[in-house]
């Protein structure tokens, strides 16, 4: 009784915590791939969703709020402000799920991924003229190791931009195997630049491609975000080098700096990798 005795005299909240129950609810399903049919150029899955976020907004505005009777509290008066505040903390929840489960944020990830380009380029032209900074014998032996990485990163580009300009299933499997080759490919350079015997010509073939890597791993994570987990598992089989064999080689600062984005460490950015399989 008591239950519905606070729906009754609190509909509103009550309406938007079923609709929040809703958004909820789609953003899982459409994180683990269910879509229930297609509607348009979306799924079903996200349409609801969608319409269960517009329902939030529309009853958070309520008109009729103002025109209460003098017997009610007014709209200016801490039960009043109360209620809206609770509200409106209801439609924020609202927004964030929808954005971080269903896929309103894919175009906004993707255009991060693309503002990497220029550091990313920036890193691996610094890649390109380290060979010159080495024992005339270590020269070739870093040519050879990072021999892959502009193919790599050039590539992860292109499909980032695909992906920005059509994000579609198609461009994001594209984008997903970029990222993964390009992973593997800084992972495969940094293990093969620790054999460098010198320690100077070492220390600066491992800066250099760390300075690609950190980009990289941070590109790899925005991918994962736009990725459902059987995508992620998929994308997991196919980094057979992990993180956890490059642990020792990485650039702590730049790892940080990666980690920060994301409002955790450098121990619990990896280990959250290693979890997924990378």
């Amino acid at each position: 009784m008591e239950l519905l005795s606070n729906i009754v005299s609190q509909p509103k909240t009550s309406i938007a915590g079923l609709l929040i129950g809703i958004a909820t609810v789609a953003g899982v399903l459409s994180q683990q791939g269910v879509t229930l049919g297609t509607a348009g150029k979306g799924t079903m899955v996200a349409l609801i969703g969608g319409i269960a976020a517009a329902l939030l907004g529309l009853i958070s505005q309520d008109p009729g709020a103002s025109q209460r009777s003098s017997a009610g509290p007014a709209l200016g008066s801490s039960s009043g402000a109360g209620s809206a505040q609770k509200l409106g903390v209801l439609v924020l929840c609202s927004i964030v799920l929808m954005g971080s489960m269903i896929g309103c944020s894919a175009a906004a990830v993707a255009q991060d991924i693309v503002n990497f380009t220029p550091p990313l380029e920036s890193a691996i032209a610094t890649v390109d003229t380290t060979a010159s900074l080495l024992l005339p014998a270590d020269a070739p032996l870093f040519a050879l190791v990072t021999a892959g990485l502009d193919a790599a990163i050039n590539e992860l580009d292109a499909q980032a931009k695909a992906y920005l300009a059509n994000p579609n299933a198609g461009v994001l499997a594209a984008l997903q195997n970029a990222a993964v080759t390009a992973q593997q490919t800084v992972n495969a350079s940094l293990l093969k630049a620790a054999g460098i015997k010198d320690s100077a010509s070492q220390t600066h073939a491992l800066a250099a491609i760390n300075g690609v890597g950190t980009i990289v791993t941070a590109i790899l994570g925005l991918v994962q975000s736009i990725s459902s987990k059987s995508q992620v598992a998929q994308m997991a089989a196919r980094s057979p080098i992990k993180l956890a064999q490059v642990r020792q080689l990485l650039d702590e600062r730049q790892m940080a700096e990666v980690a920060q984005s994301y409002g955790i460490t450098p121990d619990v950015f990896l280990a959250r990798e290693a979890a997924a399989g990378f």
